[in-house]
Parts: C-alpha cells; sequence; structure tokens
C-alpha cells in the first residue's frame, strides 16, 4: 500500500515533539504508534507490538545494543579500577587550560578512528574528567566528541565505516563498470569531496581553538560554567551520581592496556563487539588476581555498567523502531520519487546530499537509510549521467550529517552518554553548527 505524505506525519510529530519536550525515548514511542495507526487504522496496536519485537529481534539492532551496553560495563570496570583516574592525572599535566583540554579531546578523536562507537566513549571516557577540571562545559565535550566521530570515521579509509560503504556501492553494477582498480581505490576518490565531514572537522579544530565562535545554546553552556562553576546542568544530574573529582589516583595501564587491546582487537578482526568482551575478559585477568577488586565485583560492575546505559539503550531502541515503521511505509522511496522530476545530471549530487540527509536525520537510521536508498539512487546517477564519485561522496555527506544532526540517532545519543548529559541538551548545542555546514555546502 502506497501512503504517500502521510509517511511524513510520524517524522514531523517526532521531530515537533522532540523539540517542544526535551524528550526523545518518548517522543520516538509516541510517532512509532502514529505510524502504526496510519498503517493499520483501529487494529493498529498487535502490528504495533509485532513492530517492537521484529525491532528487538533483529540482529543488527541487537549488535548495537550490546556493542553500548557492554562499553558500558567497559567504562564501569575502568572507573572502579582507578584506570581511568591513572590516565587522567597524566592529561591534566598536559591539558593544563581550556584549550588544551578541548584540543585533547580532538586529538585523541582523531587517533581513535577505527570506530565512531568506540572514538565516541573511549575518548569520552578520557577527556571528561579532565574537561570537567578545566572547566569545559559537558554539551562542548560532546559536540567535539560526535563531530570527530563519524567524520573522522568517513573521511580516514581504514575504519567501519569505509568498509561498510564499501561493500555498499561495489554491489552497483555502474559502480563496477565505472572501471575502479579496488573498493578502496574508489572510497579513496570519493574523500576530497564527502564536503560535510570535512567541515565537521575544521569546524570542531577552530572550536577547540577558540577561534569558533559560541552560539546559542552552546554560549548559554559556557555562561552557566561561569556563573555556577558546572559543567552539566541540574538536569543531567541523574547521569553524574558516580563522583569523578576524587585525588585517588589508580595505575594508568589498568585503563590503556584495556582500550589499546580493545583497539587493536577491533582493526585486526573488524568486530567491535567480539573486541569488547575480549577487553572485558582481560579486565577480569588483570584486575582480580591483583585484588583490584573480587570476581564478585567484577560481574557486579559488568551488570551495574550496563544497567548504566539503559537510558541510551531505550532512546536506540525507539529510533530503531520508528526506522522500521518508516521503511514499512516506504518514506525513502516515497521522498526519492517526489524529488526525480526535479534532477539534472549537474544538480543531481547536490540533490542527493539534501535527500539523504533529510532521511538520515527524519529515521536516524544512518546505514539502514543507505541500504535502501543506494541501489535506487547509483542507477538512477547512471541513468541521468550524473558523477558517480561526486554522488557517492554526497551519499557519505548526507549520511554523516544525519548521524551528527538528528537528535535521536546514535551517534548523538552516544556522543550524550559519553559526557553524561541529557540528549537533547547535547543535539540543541550542536544543532547550530551542524546547520551552518549545510549552509556552507549549499553557498
Amino acid at each position: 500500500m502506497e501512503y504517500g505524505a502521510l509517511t511524513l506525519i510520524p517524522i514531523v510529530f517526532i521531530i515537533v515533539t522532540a523539540i517542544v519536550t526535551r524528550k526523545s525515548f518518548e517522543s520516538l514511542l509516541a510517532g512509532s504508534v502514529i505510524a502504526s495507526i496510519i498503517m493499520h487504522g483501529k487494529g493498529f496496536f498487535l502490528p504495533w507490538v509485532d513492530i517492537l519485537l521484529e525491532t528487538l529481534s533483529d540482529p543488527e539492532n541487537q549488535w548495537v545494543i550490546l556493542v553500548c551496553g557492554l562499553f558500558g560495563s567497559l567504562i564501569a570496570l575502568l572507573r572502579e579500577s582507578k584506570g581511568t583516574s591513572g590516565f587522567t592525572r597524566i592529561g591534566e599535566r598536559l591539558c593544563r587550560t581550556e584549550r588544551g583540554a578541548l584540543l585533547g579531546t580532538f586529538v585523541l578523536g582523531v587517533v581513535i578512528f577505527v570506530d565512531d562507537y568506540l572514538n565516541m566513549l573511549t575518548v569520552g571516557t578520557c577527556m571528561r574528567p579532565i574537561c570537567d577540571r578545566r572547566k569545559v562545559p559537558r554539551e562542548a565535550l560532546a559536540y567535539l566528541l560526535d563531530s570527530t566521530g563519524t567524520p573522522i570515521c568517513v573521511l580516514l579509509p581504514f575504519s567501519t565505516w569505509t568498509a561498510f560503504y564499501i561493500s555498499l556501492f561495489m554491489k552497483e553494477e555502474a559502480v563496477r563498470a565505472a572501471g575502479f582498480s579496488s573498493g578502496l581505490a574508489m572510497y579513496i576518490q570519493t574523500i576530497p569531496f564527502i564536503f560535510y565531514a570535512s567541515i565537521m572537522v575544521v569546524m570542531v579544530f577552530l572550536f577547540a581553538m577558540g577561534w569558533m565562535p559560541k552560539i546559542g545554546p552552546m554560549k548559554k553552556a559556557y555562561e552557566r560554567v561561569q556563573k555556577t562553576g558546572r559543567t552539566y546542568s541540574e538536569e543531567s544530574d541523574k547521569y553524574n551520581l558516580e563522583k569523578e573529582d576524587g585525588k585517588e589516583y589508580g595505575n594508568i595501564a589498568d585503563f590503556v592496556i584495556p582500550i589499546l587491546v580493545l583497539i587493536v582487537v577491533t582493526i585486526m578482526i573488524e568486530d567491535i563487539l567480539a573486541a569488547v568482551i575480549v577487553a572485558l575478559v582481560l579486565c577480569l585477568v588483570m584486575y582480580v588476581p591483583r585484588k583490584k577488586m573480587t570476581f564478585t565485583q567484577w560481574s557486579g560492575f559488568l551488570i551495574s555498567g550496563f544497567c548504566e546505559m539503559m537510558p541510551t539503550l531505550a532512546i536506540l531502541a525507539g529510533a530503531f523502531t520508528v526506522a522500521r515503521c518508516c521503511n514499512a511505509m516506504h518514506l525513502p522511496e516515497y521522498v526519492i520519487a517526489e524529488v526525480q522530476p526535479f534532477v539534472t545530471p549537474q544538480t543531481y549530487p547536490m540533490i542527493i546530499f539534501l535527500v539523504v540527509s533529510a532521511l538520515t536525520f527524519a529515521t536516524s537510521s544512518t546505514w539502514g537509510i543507505s541500504t535502501i536508498v543506494i541501489p535506487i539512487i547509483i542507477p538512477l546517477a547512471a541513468a541521468v549521467d550524473a558523477n558517480l564519485i561526486l554522488t557517492m561522496a554526497a551519499v557519505l555527506s548526507g549520511s554523516t550529517f544525519g548521524s551528527h544532526a538528528c537528535f535521536y540517532s546514535d551517534a548523538t545519543v552516544l556522543a550524550s552518554a559519553a559526557s553524561r548529559i541529557e540528549n537533547m541538551e547535547h543535539a540543541f548545542t550542536q544543532l547550530p553548527y551542524a546547520v551552518i555546514g549545510v549552509f556552507i555546502i549549499e553557498f
């Protein structure tokens, strides 16, 4: 069944409700109910329950939930071993000022480029105590995490993002017929034209240096720190019950070794879920024999750390449910069909950037939207004789914008979780900078 413009109603509702209430999960849940009502009318309830079950039984969604939850377990173990405080002691010597703390966050965000989840959660754990001591608002930390996480992964050709998009693009006959020597060679040619990711990295560097003005909610966050000394708002108190300002420093090796193993295993086997499990077992081997904690404490922190991520996991589950509803209503196909009459070879890449940006922002399903639209976009590019390199770069730029700017995308949610602030606080402080990036591309 075709739903036409009705497919837009749940998305508009979610965005408006999220802005008004500043509640991500509740808005997503209500939006999924509205989508089910549009599709099934009065008998919407049981089909909606089926969508929830399908969402939670999807292996890809389970993978994301396990990765994020187990990262919470790892962070709890590193914290309780005092390994993070050992890193903080070293970091404080190197990052003596606000600018130093922001630059340190930026540099780590560039160095840990293998995976955006790994990037944001690891760098956030490392730099959050240091940024607090240097009176950097948590909103600024979250902005740096989000703006180096996905953009860096897209721009460097050795990441999980690279592997995913190479596999998608190389499935298309038009791309294979273009004569690229390899998928990697193809991807490298797109990098100079992934304008949004490049602009974000430049902007966040300027921000870290203090050369990018603080605007909108970000300016208010800095004013709060100046007036009250609080690096996070009262609304975020519930995420900061575990204080990090103690003077008891641990052994930096208890932090560095598990993180290095996590990065190396991720690179070697290209599976961050397996890598985080290895890191958790390594913590057991490192901490229990040395009496840093007992086995019972290790298993307890494993569970409590996972539980600390539950607000994040709830938002992600809501976003996955909405994405499934939008796909069932054929939202991507509807939007592409609506813009198709306006394309020319010259305007095609720009239109594709806007379409992919809008779809990814609306659904939060970065890779999911790409999986759906690339088999439509690439053949259409060949049919209208548009530049394939620019078209693929436009898809990558649009996906990056959606991941970066969407209020409830996994990147936004994880940057908030790593910074321990309300998700919508981060979303609002970051959005003006994301919009500036789009305007730079457009004009």
